[in-house]
């Protein structure tokens, strides 16, 4: 009985995995989850860095992260696509706390589109809309 539980974890685990909506899901939630601890390199890691505009990408995230701590929410709408290439909305919530007892806040929604593909066995966000969206606030 327990070499047949085994013989099916493998399959069981293939299936779980080969959900790309799920892992598109999960490769924008770890993103924004990077964002809110603080991790600029972490969020941009779901970035293909050939992607237009990645350098001013990377320069709005590093400067938001400066201004304080930021919370950062995502709530699928869309996800349409196939096994390596999809298009993604989100409705994304940042709040940015400023301050050292977070006295001063802002709060920031947009719907964000991304196109996301499949580079090397993993995925990538290669297009997002609008970057400034990221940018640092006055």
């Amino acid at each position: 009985m327990m070499r047949r539980k085994l013989l099916l974890l493998p399959l069981a685990v293939c299936c779980r995995a080969a959900d790309p909506a799920r892992e598109v899901l999960d490769l924008i939630a770890d993103a924004a989850a990077s964002l809110s601890a603080g991790n600029a390199a972490g969020f941009l890691k779901a970035f293909d860095p050939a992607m237009a505009g990645y350098a001013k990408l990377r320069e709005n995230v590093t400067g938001l992260i400066a201004q304080g701590d930021v919370q950062s929410l995502i709530d699928p709408l869309e996800d349409e696509g196939d096994d390596r290439r999809r298009l993604e909305q989100f409705h994304w919530t940042l709040r940015i706390l400023r301050g050292q007892q977070a006295t001063s806040s802002a709060r920031r929604e947009q719907v964000v589109k991304c196109r996301v593909e499949k580079q090397g066995g993993k995925w990538r966000i290669v297009e997002l809309e609008p970057i400034g969206f990221f940018a640092p606030g006055s």
